[in-house]
């Protein structure tokens, strides 16, 4: 019996490999996480899907020592510039949240991992990026 799996967010696809998908301007190519109802770079309504390629580069990332009561730190809050050019602000996971295991110009790779279960056995999963 295989377990329902349950994205965090609307743009984090779990099928066939976890990966992330943005909304695409189809006039400028600008793309979004969110819902849009028109373009913030020029203005225009028309939107497609676009796959985010699940590698990158970590361009910016900060370590975070404080945070909401029953996060657990420290964690490496970062912004990734994907290989195709997209911009996502995530999580390094499975990495030490020191200056010494980051740094940035690092390769990365997009990954899923679980964040709890319900009552129903139903498996929440997130996103982040890991060292490549």
């Amino acid at each position: 019996m295989t377990t329902a799996r349950v994205p965090l967010v609307d743009y984090l696809r779990l099928e066939p490999e976890p990966h992330l998908v943005a909304q695409e301007c189809t006039a400028c190519g600008a793309r979004y996480f969110d819902r849009r109802n028109a373009c913030a770079r020029c203005g225009r309504t028309d939107f497609k899907t676009a796959a985010v390629d699940g590698r990158g580069e970590l361009r910016s990332f900060s370590i975070v020592h404080r945070a909401a009561p029953g996060i657990p730190v420290p964690f490496v809050s970062a912004i990734v510039r994907t290989d195709d050019g997209t911009w996502v602000r995530s999580n390094v996971v499975n990495c030490d949240p020191t200056p010494e295991a980051v740094e940035s110009g690092m390769r990365v790779q997009l990954v899923a991992y679980p964040i709890g279960t319900d009552d129903d056995g139903t498996e929440a999963v997130a996103f982040g990026y890991e060292p490549a």
